[in-house]
């Protein structure tokens, strides 16, 4: 496997619920290395620059509503494979689907509320990870 750079973001839910430093705690002891980390909270129109790829969706609306709902914490993450690593650790977007173990299925609430957001290939990830940081921002 190839090292590689992926986006997570711990959801409004789970920044709420006082969970974000049990999903870091995950992410590091996964073996996924946190490149660069900001606590924000993102704008309507930040969230919905952000997930302009779904706005044909009937979703859109309501996910970007609640993605600007409340603090995100964005991560940068590397490692090898670190995309597919990422995905596998958090676990089936319906955390319902999820399997055991992962954080969608512990801290997961619903479809949209499922905790964390993760990049789902290397040209998403690449997009995704400028969104939000700059090449100054990531420390190698």
């Amino acid at each position: 496997m190839a090292i590689e750079r992926t986006l997570a973001i711990i959801k409004p839910d789970a920044v709420g619920r006082g969970l974000a430093g049990d999903i870091i705690k995950r992410i590091e002891g996964a073996g996924l290395r946190v490149r660069a980390m900001r606590l924000m909270r993102l704008g309507r129109a930040q969230a919905e620059a952000f997930y302009e790829v779904h706005k044909a969706r009937p979703f859109y609306g309501s996910l970007c509503e609640y993605m600007s709902s409340g603090p995100v914490v964005v991560i940068a993450l590397e490692a090898d494979g670190a995309i597919a690593r990422w995905r596998e650790l958090m676990g089936a977007t319906d955390p319902v689907k999820a399997a055991p173990g992962t954080i969608r299925k512990e801290f997961g609430m619903n479809v949209e509320q499922n905790a964390t957001h993760g990049s789902d290939a290397p040209e998403t990830a690449a997009r995704e990870v400028a969104f939000f940081f700059s090449s100054l921002d990531i420390v190698a």
